[in-house]
């Protein structure tokens, strides 16, 4: 763990608001940009941001040190974004994969070479679903195991509904291009 996040940890750890300050202003900016991954809108990203930093505060006494402390912050920051968007509605139906057509492939160059902004902005105009199981996947690293087990959904279901955001976003990208 970095020097300056030990001393942030600490101090936080005590109750000292300068040091909890600190590690909002340290860690906010990345961690809205999670947020906004996962949102609707820039309002409910706000709202997932405020949540997190309440249950990064609230739980800071479980961070083990074993990793980054903004590793630990990233984790929570998803799984409050997972919780509000399991309470909002429910995201998936149980589709098996071998229904879908085996033509769909994706260039992931074209995710790699957009500007971050942009792509933030493609992403949320994705369906729930979609967008949940893609920002798991292609963003931030999870198996289709594991994505299944923290959204309550076969591993098919997580496949199929990555495998038709690749198809939306290509689609949204394409009118893009051609507009």
């Amino acid at each position: 763990m970095e020097h300056s996040d030990n001393i942030l940890l600490k101090g936080c750890l005590k109750g000292d608001r300068n040091a909890q300050k600190a590690l909002y202003e340290k860690f906010k900016v990345p961690m809205f940009r999670i947020c906004l991954r996962y949102a609707n809108d820039r309002a409910e990203a706000e709202d997932m941001l405020q949540e997190g930093f309440v249950k990064v505060f609230s739980d800071l006494h479980q961070f083990r040190a074993e990793g980054p402390l903004g590793g630990w912050i990233r984790r929570v920051m998803v799984n409050v974004a997972l919780m509000q968007i399991r309470k909002r509605k429910k995201l998936f139906s149980d589709i098996e994969i071998e229904n879908l057509s085996d033509s769909v492939t994706t260039d992931e160059d074209v995710f790699a070479e957009m500007n971050a902004k942009a792509l933030t902005r493609i992403i949320q105009k994705l369906p729930d679903g979609y967008r949940v199981v893609f920002n798991m996947f292609v963003i931030e690293g999870y198996s289709h195991k594991e994505i299944a087990e923290k959204l309550g959904v076969s591993i098919n279901t997580s496949k199929s509904q990555l495998s038709k955001a690749k198809a939306t976003l290509r689609r949204m990208l394409e009118k893009i291009i051609i507009e």
